[in-house]
């Protein structure tokens, strides 16, 4: 049986002695003392002597007073207490959530107790599950900073089910049900929500995780808006995209130029050599040492060309590659961060899986990311016009002396006359689509060693699957 995150052991496993001690003295006392009290009543009751028993009686009803005045006084300071967290909760100029996350709680000790310890695996491979899950997480309370924040009238907006403003786009859910496996004291990271309006707000969230099953009832999650940040980097990204274009177009022309001036002066040379070399085989006393030289002129101006056309080719194709033993779950992760935007537009839901200790690959990490993002962001464009879930899977797992990678999505899959060739150069099947994408992604593979391939069931979606040899550096 796997073993238990120590906030679902029971209490006592888990509470201080210090703790215990002092619940327990109270709990002593304030069931002791009222029946002691009764006791002397009874005592009272029984004794001859007109003395004694007044003198019980009076202890018993000091007993009693006692009793109610510690009572009354454990009271007041409780709702003392209560009255100053509410307010702190309230006047807190930044945004506060109080949530019910129990049914996770209870989810993950029978998760835990059937033998499964892989949460990432088991909610990938079921997100559905992890749907009905968020389903079951209530939003108790806000502050007031959180409706000014979120632009709401008032608390109702957020009260309810998580469901209502997490998004089936968002993919911290599963991150919060593993950080509660592992029995992690904290649990930080970005997320998206959608305000009353609908309009959409990145998030950074913080949560201290609770220390046992009952904290799990209020859960006080800190928010706070980097909308504005996010789409600051959004813009920045989208400008240093523009620059390298620029970049990349002046350099295609400069390269151009460069060839034409180059390749134009031997091609030049040779209609001048071959012209000469015809006129002096012409002659009526053809002039052969002369027609010799101009071929030779020929085959040195046809020499010269290829020998530019080779340099070109190894300056676009042969370029070495910045190649290092590489984590592909932790590139993965980063090309998910790189286009989580572009994903979230499209609709889709991101589910990620890797097996634990998967062996490092050789390979240039930039060029490799940009395979994942191409793939991502095809699986999501081939779902675009579907109904939601759009649920976008990649996993990725040791094949032997390989490492795979796979992206799975639910679209309606690629019609069996069009695999011949989807990985051509130039082909495509998408309207306004350059054909480009999956042939830079099969010729960056097998650069690396590996290879590329589709399976595909009409109806139900395509699966990307590469893979690269293990590094021998492991």
């Amino acid at each position: 049986m796997a073993a238990l995150p120590h906030w679902a052991r029971p209490a006592s496993q888990h509470r201080p002695l210090p703790a215990l001690l002092s619940h327990g003295v109270r709990a002593v006392l304030f069931a002791a003392l009222p029946c002691v009290a009764g006791g002397l009543l009874v005592a009272a009751a029984m004794v001859d002597r007109p003395r004694v028993a007044a003198g019980f009686t009076i202890l018993a009803c000091l007993l009693l007073l006692a009793t109610i005045g510690a009572a009354w006084w454990l009271s007041a300071r409780l709702a003392e207490s209560e009255k100053r967290g509410h307010a702190i909760f309230e006047r807190a100029g930044i945004s506060l959530w109080r949530e019910d996350w129990t049914a996770v709680g209870k989810a993950v000790i029978a998760l835990k107790q059937a033998g499964i310890h892989d949460m990432r695996a088991h909610f990938t491979a079921e997100p559905d599950l992890a749907r009905a899950l968020r389903r079951q997480v209530i939003i108790r309370d806000v502050n007031a900073f959180t409706v000014q924040m979120m632009g709401a009238a008032d608390k109702q907006a957020f009260l309810g089910t998580l469901d209502r403003i997490l998004p089936d786009t968002d993919h911290t859910f599963i991150q919060w049900i593993i950080a509660f496996a592992n029995g992690e004291p904290y649990y930080r990271s970005e997320a998206h929500i959608t305000r009353p309006d609908g309009s959409v707000a990145d998030t950074l969230f913080v949560a201290e995780l609770p220390g046992n099953l009952d904290g799990f009832r209020d859960i006080i999650v800190t928010a706070m808006d980097i909308t504005e940040f996010k789409a600051a980097q959004a813009r920045l990204v989208a400008a240093e995209t523009e620059i390298a274009r620029a970049s990349r177009v002046t350099t295609i022309g400069a390269l151009a130029a460069t060839i034409a001036h180059e390749v134009n002066s031997p091609l030049s040379a040779i209609v001048t050599n071959a012209e000469a070399g015809l006129r002096w085989l012409r002659r009526p006393i053809p002039n052969l040492i002369e027609a010799e030289a101009a071929i030779t002129g020929v085959i040195a101006d046809a020499t010269r060309a290829r020998d530019v056309v080779a340099r070109t080719r190894s300056f676009l194709g042969n370029s070495p590659r910045r190649s290092a033993a590489i984590d592909l779950a932790d590139a993965a992760r980063n090309a998910i961060l790189l286009v989580e935007r572009e994903l979230r537009t499209l609709g889709a839901s991101v589910h990620f899986d890797a097996d634990e200790d998967v062996p490092h690959v050789l390979a240039d990490p930039i060029q490799i990311q940009q395979v994942l993002v191409n793939l991502m962001i095809n699986g999501a464009q081939a779902m675009a016009d579907l109904a939601q879930p759009r649920d976008l899977t990649i996993t990725i797992a040791r094949d032997r002396d390989d490492v795979r990678v796979d992206v799975r999505d639910r679209g309606v899959g690629i019609e069996a006359d069009h695999l011949p060739r989807i990985f051509d150069l130039f082909y495509t099947t998408r309207p306004g689509g350059l054909g480009m994408g999956l042939a830079i992604c099969r010729n960056c593979v097998e650069a690396h060693g590996g290879r590329l391939w589709v399976n595909t069931t009409a109806g139900a979606g395509a699966v990307f699957h590469f893979s690269l040899p293990i590094s021998p550096h492991v």
